[in-house]
């Protein structure tokens, strides 16, 4: 079954100037031709003119009535391939995935954080300090040997 979407615009309501065409009906024709040729090259196809009642407000606190005069449109939606195809109630097996399990994933522990600091040292120096001890070590074998 066709389903069709629908476009209302005002209908003109004046006839503009066009030279060539004489009398404010030929006018407004021409306008209205106009209108219609230009939603018809969209795609729209032309069903009926309607005139609708509209509240409008007057002043600070009266409100009046007015009629709108609109020109209502419509035009076939193309039916997409999923709309068109029937469904199958039970699908074959071969047809229906299987679920796919995975193992949830273990949370994620932030590693502890450790401060080493190192003291730099020279070549030519004999002494180093020991963290742990806090005291100063004698590492060159000639000056432990004296």
């Amino acid at each position: 079954m066709p389903s069709f979407e629908y476009k209302v615009v005002p209908a003109p309501r004046r006839a503009a100037k066009i030279r060539g065409i004489k009398g404010t009906d030929g006018r407004f024709a021409q306008v209205l031709e106009d209108v219609m040729n230009a939603m018809g090259a969209d795609g729209w196809e032309y069903q009926r003119t309607d005139t609708l009642p509209c509240e409008e407000r007057v002043g600070l606190t009266g409100r009046t009535t007015v009629f709108q005069n609109m020109l209502v449109f419509r035009r076939a939606v193309a039916a997409t391939a999923d709309a068109e195809t029937p469904r199958l109630i039970n699908p074959p097996a071969s047809t229906v995935a299987a679920p796919t399990v995975t193992a949830p994933t273990p949370p994620v522990v932030p590693a502890p954080s450790v401060r080493v600091t190192e003291i730099p040292t020279t070549a030519q120096s004999p002494v180093r300090a020991d963290p742990v001890a806090g005291a100063a070590k004698v590492t060159d074998p000639r000056v432990a040997a004296e």
